[in-house]
């Protein structure tokens, strides 16, 4: 594509930039067209399996509880705390503490803890790679549940989300192989990055998921407040232990064998990120695990039409390629503020022009419609101290794009590298205390 570019360049400069900048306008329209379907189909909970009535204790599954964990000595102490508030039946609960065979820091704060006997510490040996997926798939073999969740270090699950959880799969028939919950933040007040990024998890969860789920789109799953029926985890050979964001990839494969992604109305409260460069490793590592998941998924074109059909692999590229290339050629769309300073630019006559004229409305009808979404999105969070932030996520967006010349650094030079994000380094706020 950059050999294209070039050459284009060489030919006519003045209209390849032209043609770069409506590229980079489509893509903007287009990573924002969902969030517009999910207001015009007045998407909410009747997506979300939920009023699901709980079940007698004696009909209730095994639950296995997978909680990966690696230098989380400042945490892991809460962490046990929260999973013991959990109502389930404790004889049919069955939680694995996974830590890393070099991590002496979470082994000795684990040493020193009364651990009941349904909660059981599984180490992980070293190995080439050293990621969350491969310490997963290494516990999965220590576990017995028929249902399989996936908990983080500093995740505040809601206390009868297992029983809604076992509920919902009794319900559902076995085609349905994962029930996905909603996340949020507990620290959002923090800082201005925590508020946007709750804005940003509020409208993946409640706008983007749930309208993925109603056209039949395949559903990248989140890494936590994920619970697998352990027939079909295993039918699709659990997690790919290279991957970085092993979630997305694993919904995608679930979608290729004919399985469904479901999402649940129950939320986990976590922790957001609180620094900049903590919020660029961590998104640079999705980024990096989008860019695996389509390649990996694309190597085999053919096959991923016979599994997906045209509109669920144009779906996958929609989600995956476009919020890539959104981020790769968003900097052409921020140019243009230049304009508004009276710095010459040289897209100046094309936006002179009738089309320009029309492009520029465009743009104010999209950014309209996506405050709109957003301030949708936080309400049904309970979220409405977040409104008045809204339209500062003008300035929180464009930092996806030094997110992504990092992973696209990675890609190249540590592939497989993960980048651990720290936890336990703020306080929860007033409107969402840890549960």
């Amino acid at each position: 594509m950059l050999v294209f570019v070039a050459v284009a360049a060489i030919f006519d400069s003045s209209k390849t930039l032209i043609g770069l900048f409506v590229l980079a306008a489509l893509l903007s329209f287009l990573n924002n067209g969902l969030s517009v379907l999910a207001l015009s189909l007045g998407i909410h909970r009747s997506a979300t399996l939920a009023q699901i009535p709980k079940l007698p204790a004696e009909a209730l599954p095994v639950i296995t509880l997978l909680v990966p964990l690696y230098r989380e000595e400042r945490i892991a102490s809460e962490l046990l705390l929260r999973l013991e508030r959990i109502d389930y039946p404790r004889d049919r609960l069955e939680i694995r503490l996974i830590v890393e065979a070099s991590d002496w820091q979470t082994q000795d704060m684990l040493s020193g803890a009364h651990l009941p006997d349904w909660v059981r510490t599984v180490f992980v040996p070293p190995g080439t790679i050293q990621t969350k997926p491969r310490a997963l798939n290494l516990a999965l073999d220590f576990s017995s549940g028929t249902i399989v969740g996936i908990y983080d270090a500093e995740d505040a699950p809601a206390p009868d989300q297992l029983q809604k959880v076992a509920a919902a799969f009794d319900q559902c028939g076995a085609h349905v192989a994962c029930l996905q919950g909603k996340l949020n933040f507990y620290n959002s007040r923090s800082n201005w990055l925590t508020r946007c990024f709750a804005i940003d998890y509020a409208l993946w969860f409640t706008m983007i998921m749930p309208t993925l789920r109603r056209i039949g789109w395949p559903v990248p799953l989140g890494g936590t407040t994920v619970f697998f029926r352990r027939a079909a985890l295993e039918a699709v050979g659990a997690w790919d232990a290279h991957n970085v964001t092993e979630d997305a990839d694993l919904g995608i494969r679930l979608a290729r064998k004919g399985y469904v992604t479901e999402l649940i109305d129950t939320t986990t409260l976590e922790e957001a990120t609180v620094s900049l460069g903590a919020w660029m490793r961590q998104r640079s590592r999705w980024q990096k695990g989008y860019t695996q998941t389509l390649i990996t998924h694309l190597r085999y074109p053919r096959d991923l039409l016979n599994d997906l059909g045209i509109w669920g692999a144009l779906g996958m590229l929609v989600l995956l390629a476009g919020s890539l290339l959104g981020a790769f050629f968003g900097p052409l769309l921020w140019s243009l503020w230049l304009i508004f300073i009276a710095i010459p630019h040289p897209l100046t006559p094309f936006l002179a022009s009738p089309g320009g004229h029309w492009l520029a409305v465009l743009f104010g009808v999209n950014l309209i419609l996506s405050w709109t979404a957003m301030g949708v999105a936080v309400t049904r969070m309970d979220r409405p101290d977040l409104l008045s932030w809204v339209p500062t996520t003008m300035l929180y967006f464009p930092l996806m794009t030094g997110s992504l010349v990092k992973a696209i650094y990675e890609i190249f030079r540590r592939p497989f590298h993960w980048d651990k994000t720290d936890h336990g380094v703020s306080e929860a706020d007033a409107l969402c205390p840890p549960t």
